[in-house]
C-alpha cells in the first residue's frame, strides 16, 4: 500500500489533510504530524508509525521546507526500503500524490515534483479589452479634465 507521512513547521501539514479530506474525502493512508505545537517530537511519532505498518507499505514523507529541521528528521528515515522524501510541499503535488494506486519509484516522483514545481505561478490582474463605449473604460490621453 502507499502511505504517505507529512510533517511540518506548526500546522501546515493537518491544513493540507483537511483540504484533502473536503477534495478527495477521508484520507486514510494519509498520516500527518503538526511539529512544535505541543511536547511530542518527530522522531518518536515516525518511530511509532513505522513500527505500525507493513515493510512491504511505500511510504512518500513530506516536508514543508528543504533542509529545515522537520525535513533533517525525516532525511534519517531514508533507509528504510520504500520510503521517499519530498520537501516544498504543496496542495495540487500532495492531492496527485494521494490519488496514486499502485507502487511508484523515483523516477516516477521525480516527475510528480518538476511537474508540481512548474506549476506554481505569480498571477497579476489583467485589463479586459474595452469597447469603445464601455463604461468601465479607463480614461486616455484623449480626456480633457475640466476645472
Amino acid at each position: 500500500m502507499l502511505r504517505l507521512f507529512i510533517a511540518s513547521h506548526g500546522s501546515i501539514a493537518s491544513g493540507i489533510k483537511s483540504a484533502l479530506n473536503i477534495l478527495l474525502g477521508k484520507s486514510e493512508n494519509v498520516t500527518v504530524f503538526d511539529a512544535y505545537l505541543d511536547e511530542r517530537n518527530l522522531k518518536d511519532e515516525l518511530d511509532k508509525y513505522f513500527q505500525s505498518i507493513s515493510e512491504d507499505d511505500q511510504v512518500i514523507m513530506l516536508s514543508d521546507l528543504f533542509g529545515g529541521s522537520v525535513n533533517q528528521i525525516m532525511y534519517l528515515y531514508l533507509k528504510r526500503a520504500n520510503t521517499f522524501l519530498i520537501a516544498g510541499i504543496n496542495l495540487p503535488l500532495v492531492v496527485e500524490l494521494s490519488m496514486l494506486s499502485g507502487p511508484v519509484d523515483s523516477a516516477q516522483l521525480k516527475d510528480i515534483v518538476l511537474r508540481y514545481k512548474e506549476a506554481l505561478q505569480f498571477v497579476e490582474l489583467t485589463q479586459p479589452e474595452t469597447k469603445e463605449n464601455d463604461f468601465f473604460e479607463a480614461p486616455n490621453d484623449k480626456t480633457t479634465q475640466t476645472r
